[in-house]
């Protein structure tokens, strides 16, 4: 079938359809930024900044530092921390040294942490200073192969007149002690050198990073992205985003060298966040502002917008609950937020009226795509001027992407245009695999017409013009403000509970998220049990995004015939009922 988007009018103007040179390793876009705009700041953080010299230093320092404890090449190392300033050395540090990056949600809790470390065999960990982070990640390291562990504290990063107010006033957060043996992690790289031996990669072939997903069956599994993989995404972004200058004008690229001002709003640990902001804002050699906690403020969010104002934040990358929150924040009138001239969206559908006050009140132009942890992460895109992208798709199948509609039952046979049916993907940025799952590669992989192709486990169709639009789930998973929440996962820790018989989940909707988990309990004869116990049970038991909002207790759950709960049955019960 002949893709329409190859001809389409509303192609972007001067974007190509193919790039190249993405086979190179992951940690060249730090080199190159450091060694052309080394003067110039990389990451912001509470007024602090450091420039690409200094980030790429402290990477050369920290990848000695691993190299000196016995990490080798395809090792793999966790990162277990939020959005702070050491996040891009660790990052960068790590593949310098030939290991394996394993970004980790600091929500999570330490059963859900010790998952991930034992199921990628991770080494090393960086953790924050924190009364929460680092006991959850002492607990979750039991068991596991982890050896080393560095602590990573803010004093260090803080303007020297906030770090030395915050010591006194006892406001910097640290944990209440450190086990003897871990690293803090100054002390762990203030003695080595920034120059590292030369490691040998193969783009094409070696892991650059591990991301835990629940991929199309909601069982938690390790996607694994090369270097190559994850450049040729980036590489493809840089030449995507034009910024237009006026209404009508195709733009161009993102200048580099400081033009910009990334704001680092959207987690790390999620492939959206760290492809679509840490690492664009290196490759556009940008500045990039460090916000750990996008919920501070009062009310909420209130420090995200200060941040705008303050440091003239041009581009901004998130999803449509935080641009939601922007539009219905009651000081939104109170801030210029007029610096912002580019934005992206994914992860859930955005509201047209949150689209429309957004851009009145910015003058800037949102642009929403599609795409998966599996595909690091981008397979579609808007153009990102307002002429010629399309509200309600995603966008057209992004630079060096095939896309195909294919039939729900082999996954092999494409469907025509027009017709819904599984999105399938092939291109560069589409992972190696799930980490050690055989059998899970082989349920999500198909060979047509001779190229391999991903199952989304999403449906939706292809128009006339090329643009994809997603009209429905394949699979259970649940959207909840961006992030994704797998059925199986929440039901796992429900039956831990000892008066649980039988337990589903699935996906209500909610006004403020986009999606919000109610769980349906059977409980055992003869027990009985609240509402307020299994929140509280499940608030002690997982990341806050994973938990219910709602428990609906019944007698029985509506199952098929060979006794499978049918999800699908509440779940269509819940939209009836919102109608």
């Amino acid at each position: 079938m002949t893709s329409p988007w190859m001809k389409s009018p509303r192609w972007p103007a001067g974007v190509p359809h193919e790039v190249g040179g993405f086979e190179k390793p992951l940690f060249s876009i730090l080199d190159e930024a450091a060694k052309d705009f080394g003067n110039k700041t990389y990451t912001i953080f509470a007024d602090a900044s450091r420039t690409f010299s200094q980030v790429h230093d402290t990477a050369g320092r920290v990848a000695n530092f691993l190299l000196s404890r016995g990490i080798k090449n395809g090792d793999r190392v966790a990162i277990f921390l939020p959005n702070l300033p050491h996040y891009p050395p660790v990052f960068f540090g790590i593949l310098r040294a030939g290991a394996v990056a394993v970004t980790c949600n600091p929500l999570y809790k330490p059963s859900e942490l010790n998952l991930q470390l034992t199921d990628c065999g991770a080494k090393a960990v960086f953790v924050m200073d924190h009364p929460q982070f680092y006991p959850i990640a002492l607990e979750a390291i039991k068991g596991t192969k982890v050896e080393t562990v560095v602590i990573c504290g803010v004093k260090s990063y803080l303007p020297a007149i906030k770090g030395a107010i915050g010591s006194l006033l006892g406001k910097i957060p640290k944990a209440e002690s450190h086990e003897p043996g871990h690293f803090l992690f100054d002390d762990a790289i203030k003695s080595q050198s920034s120059s590292v031996p030369p490691v040998k990669i193969d783009p094409l072939k070696d892991p650059a990073l591990i991301i835990y997903t629940g991929g199309t069956t909601g069982v938690p599994k390790g996607a694994v992205l090369t270097h190559s993989n994850i450049m040729s995404n980036i590489m493809s972004m840089n030449e995507w985003v034009r910024i237009p200058k006026e209404p009508g004008d195709a733009g161009n690229k993102i200048e580099k060298g400081g033009a910009h001002t990334y704001l680092g709003v959207l987690p790390w640990y999620h492939s959206f966040g760290l492809s679509l902001v840490m690492l664009m804002s290196c490759v556009t050699a940008s500045k990039l502002i460090c916000i750990p906690d996008p919920r501070a403020g009062k009310p909420p969010f209130t420090d995200v917008l200060k941040a705008i104002e303050k440091y003239r934040v041009t581009v901004m990358v998130a999803v449509p609950t935080i641009y939601s929150a922007i539009v219905n924040h009651p000081l939104t009138s109170k801030f210029d937020l007029t610096s912002i001239v580019g934005c992206g969206s994914g992860a859930a559908p955005l509201p047209l009226e949150v689209i429309k006050q957004f851009e009145q009140r910015t003058g800037a132009v949102i642009f929403e795509g599609y795409g998966l942890t599996e595909t690091s992460p981008v397979l579609t895109m808007n153009p990102t001027n307002l002429e010629q992208r399309k509200i309600g798709s995603v966008g057209f199948p992004f630079i060096n992407t095939d896309i195909k509609i294919v039939d729900l039952e082999t996954g092999l046979q494409e469907l025509p245009l027009g017709h819904d049916g599984e999105i399938a993907a092939s291109g560069p940025q589409v992972m190696q695999g799930y980490w050690k799952k055989p059998e899970a590669n082989e349920g999500v992989f198909r060979v047509i017409d001779g190229k391999r192709y991903f199952l989304t486990g999403d449906i939706g169709h292809i128009d006339d013009d090329g643009f994809v639009t997603i009209t429905d789930r394949k699979k259970d998973m649940i959207i909840v403000g961006g992030f994704n929440v797998y059925p199986k996962e929440v039901e796992e820790v429900l039956f831990t509970h000892p008066k649980v018989a039988q337990a589903a989940v699935t996906g209500i909707p909610d006004p403020h998220t986009g999606e919000a988990v109610k769980a349906f309990i059977q409980l055992k004869p003869g027990m009985q049990g609240t509402e307020e116990e299994f929140l509280e049970f499940c608030k002690d038991n997982m990341a806050g995004y994973k938990r219910p909002r709602k428990i609906e207790f019944r007698e029985a759950l509506p199952t098929s015939v060979v006794g499978k709960v049918l999800r699908r049955v509440l779940r269509d019960e819940e939209y009836k009922k919102a109608k």
